[in-house]
């Protein structure tokens, strides 16, 4: 028994401490878990604890993603809940791990977002038992919309409502009564698009939205951003408007529909569309200035025709700034 008693000692002793997840350099707070990324297998363990597979892609360098461990998963209440009902995985956008999807397929983690159009980071998905992904989380939520996102996995509200409405239910506090205007709105409540003419950004509202204010107070003031914005039709609308309206590719329905048929569950959302009327891009998730108006120059530009990929649109403007003696103010 002695001799059995010191082989464990030593095996205790020599066996290597858990390893905490990571993206690059950057540990990620104690809830998230190293796996195999056989998601399947995954999905499996955490269905006999009753959880599912939270599964979030970021990057190095990434300050809305900082943001977001610093201030949501700092929160003893959400870092919690995620704990008690979730086996949350941590992604690199542009990893090389081999994740296992549902089907079997495997792909590289960089392979694996865009399979999964992971066009932001953060991103967050929600999974169900089989891998269907139930609700999606593009972008930073600040943390009382982020818990009920997470919220919507946890009451399985996903036979009941879509994720977009249960977000759109979410009320924002402590904000202003109405909507802002800007000079540059277009006034004809027809988006219809015409080949060869302007691309269509559409930015939905709600009344007692914060960031909403936040964007007409800083956003919108920056030269940049104006300059962007004056490439393209700008069209405002409200979430919860009832008055008829023209979408981009011609048909006829109210703002509130056409947002619902859209998916929108966060303000302030941006939707982009070409001269057809084909959405190309969007905006749906709390974001600073520089990101803000890149998007804009991104879809202006015409650089999401050959590159598909927003965070590498990104590299490439950071790296031009920096030759150029400028500095990319991420999060000011």
């Amino acid at each position: 028994m002695r001799q059995l008693l010191a082989l464990l000692a030593l095996l205790i002793a020599v066996s290597p401490a858990p390893t905490l997840a990571q993206i690059g350099d950057e540990v990620l707070p104690p809830v998230f878990v190293e796996t195999l990324l056989e998601l399947p297998d995954d999905a499996a363990q955490a269905a006999k604890s009753g959880k599912r597979l939270l599964l979030y892609f970021g990057q190095q360098g990434c300050p809305y993603c900082k943001e977001l461990m610093q201030t949501s998963f700092t929160q003893k209440a959400i870092a919690d809940k995620t704990a008690k009902h979730f086996l949350p995985i941590a992604f690199n956008l542009f990893g090389d791990r081999e994740v296992t999807w549902f089907d079997g397929t495997v792909r590289s983690e960089k392979e694996f977002a865009r399979f999964l159009k992971v066009q932001f980071t953060p991103t967050l998905l929600l999974l169900d038992e089989k891998g269907n992904i139930i609700g999606r989380i593009n972008g930073y939520y600040p943390p009382h919309r982020f818990s009920a996102a997470l919220d919507y996995s946890v009451r399985r509200l996903e036979g009941k409502l879509s994720f977009a409405e249960h977000m759109k239910a979410v009320p924002q506090t402590g904000a202003s009564a109405t909507l802002h205007d800007q000079a540059f709105f277009m006034k004809s409540s027809n988006l219809a698009r015409k080949p060869g003419g302007k691309a269509l950004a559409v930015l939905f509202e709600t009344r007692h939205c914060a960031p909403c204010d936040e964007l007409h107070r800083e956003g919108f003031k920056r030269d940049q951003t104006r300059a962007a914005i004056s490439r393209l039709d700008v069209a405002r609308l409200s979430l919860s408007g009832r008055d008829a309206i023209t979408t981009p590719d011609g048909r006829t329905t109210t703002a509130e529909a056409w947002g619902r048929e859209l998916g929108i569950g966060y303000t302030p959302s941006v939707v982009f569309f070409d001269d057809k009327g084909k959405e190309v891009f969007r905006v749906e998730a709390y974001v600073r200035p520089f990101h803000f108006t890149s998007s804009f120059e991104y879809v202006a530009s015409g650089a999401y025709r050959k590159e598909p990929e927003f965070q590498r649109f990104l590299q490439h403007k950071t790296e031009r700034m920096k030759e150029h003696g400028e500095k990319a103010e991420l999060w000011k």
